[in-house]
């Protein structure tokens, strides 16, 4: 069934993914704020219809990126598209090389990668045909800033950013911006999942830091979203003051 755009906003429909919770989720709201109707994916469905149900205009559909299926399904039910991001994603462990784990290492490639291109792949006709697309990717410091223990999340992100390069340069004299979002620290539940929902050690990555928070992400896209059709902004970095690279990071004592 194709969901029923008829309210729609003043600045077309934004496909948000991974919008269950974190950056995902404060991105739907803020685009939603900003005047856009938002079509929320995740795999999660009861938290994804809980964000959805105080935006106007927001619909929740069920959505895995990993699942090829999943996203033709859902990227069937979204007649219209004027902006995608791909938040989907994530890391999974910190083994080193020598320790590391071929699972955990394919699930990032397929979330963040092979993920992304499917969104992309499955929207890009909608997006050209609104006439100002614009394709959000959320990547990470961590795509030009690798660091031991992280080389499967490091590959997955260098790749995705990759693809976004390549993405820019393919869509070239075609009414479609492509925007690359490289968080650094944020808070979320991103550690939690990481580290396999070992709270202690998840909390103990922002200990005696300020880090970003979903809120200033967010704010970073709706506002790539909303420059000017002629502005495209490449790449945005975008680090809590505490931090200068992914392991130079300024930590205070306990008060």
């Amino acid at each position: 069934m194709v969901v029923d755009m008829s309210s729609k906003g003043r600045e077309g429909t934004a496909v948000v993914t991974g919008a269950s919770s974190g950056i995902g989720a404060a991105t739907a709201r803020a685009l939603a704020a900003a005047g856009f109707d938002v079509v929320l994916g995740a795999r999660r469905l009861d938290r994804l219809e809980a964000v959805a149900a105080k935006l106007p205009g927001a619909r929740a559909l069920p959505l895995d990126v990993t699942d090829a299926s999943s996203v033709e399904r859902f990227c069937g039910q979204v007649p219209s598209c004027r902006v995608l991001v791909n938040n989907a994603g994530g890391a999974f462990g910190l083994e080193p090389i020598a320790e590391a784990d071929e699972e955990k290492w394919r699930e990032m490639w397929e979330s963040n990668v092979l993920g992304t291109l499917r969104m992309t792949r499955g929207l890009l006709g909608k997006l050209i045909a609104s006439g100002d697309g614009l394709v959000v990717n959320v990547c990470s410091v961590a795509a030009f800033e690798p660091y031991p223990g992280g080389a499967g999340y490091n590959a997955a992100k260098a790749a995705e950013r990759a693809m976004t390069d390549v993405l820019r340069m393919e869509l070239l004299g075609r009414p479609v911006r492509v925007t690359e979002i490289d968080p650094g620290m944020v808070e979320t539940d991103f550690s939690l999942v990481r580290f396999g929902g070992d709270e202690a050690r998840a909390k103990a990555v922002y200990e005696g830091v300020v880090p970003l928070t979903a809120k200033d992400i967010a704010d970073c896209i709706t506002f790539v979203a909303t420059r000017p059709s002629h502005v495209d902004i490449d790449q945005l970095v975008v680090r809590p003051r505490d931090q200068a690279r992914v392991n130079l990071v300024h930590r205070r004592g306990p008060e």
